[in-house]
C-alpha cells in the first residue's frame, strides 16, 4: 500500500537521485495528517458553534480544576497567540456567556479568567464528544500501533524541547 508521500518521495528519487530524502517521508506525513487532523477537529467544533480555540480555552480552564479560572497571562502561555488575540478571543467568549473577567481585589493590574456555568456545562457536555471524534479519526490504528506511535511522537517532541505546558 502506498500514499501520497510515496509518489513524492518516488519523484524526489527519480530526479535526484543523491539525496536521502527520508525526512521528507516523515514530516511530509505529518504534515499531510497534521492538515486532515485540524480539519476534522474544525469540522468537529463548527457543529457545535464553536472555534477552535474556543474549545481550547474551555478545556484548559476546566482541567484546571474548581474555580476553574485561570490569569490571563497563564491562558497566554496555554495559547501561544499574542496578547491582542487573547483579548479578542476573550471578548468573543465573554459576549457568548462562556467564561467572565474577575478583578483581582488584591492587584487590579490583575485579571483572571473563570469558566461561567454555561461554559462549565458547554465544556463538560463537548469534552467526551471530542474525544469520541478523536477515536474516530484515529480508527485505523490497532491499540500496539496506537501506543508506538505515542511513544515515538513523546520522544521526538522532547528531543525538540516540548517538555511542559509553559
Amino acid at each position: 500500500m502506498s500514499d501520497a508521500v510515496d509518489a513524492v518521495i518516488a519523484q524526489w528519487g527519480r530526479e535526484r537521485p543523491d539525496l536521502d530524502v527520508w525526512p521528507m517521508a516523515i514530516i511530509g506525513r505529518l504534515s499531510r495528517l497534521s492538515r486532515m487532523l485540524d480539519r476534522g477537529l474544525r469540522e468537529f467544533f463548527a457543529e457545535h458553534g464553536l472555534e477552535r480555540f474556543e474549545f481550547d480555552v474551555l478545556a484548559t480552564l476546566r482541567r484546571s480544576g474548581e474555580p476553574y479560572e485561570l490569569t490571563a497571562g497563564a491562558l497566554l502561555k496555554a495559547s501561544m497567540v499574542t496578547s491582542g488575540a487573547i483579548t479578542n478571543r476573550i471578548d468573543r467568549m465573554e459576549a457568548k456567556g462562556l467564561v467572565e473577567r474577575i478583578r483581582d481585589t488584591g492587584d487590579r493590574r490583575s485579571v483572571r479568567i473563570r469558566l461561567t456555568p454555561a461554559g462549565l456545562e458547554l465544556i463538560d457536555k463537548l469534552v467526551g464528544l471530542h474525544v469520541a471524534n478523536e477515536a474516530r479519526m484515529l480508527a485505523g490504528l490497532d491499540p500496539a500501533d496506537r501506543d508506538q506511535l505515542e511513544g515515538l511522537l513523546r520522544n521526538l517532541l522532547e528531543s525538540m524541547g516540548d517538555t511542559s505546558l509553559d
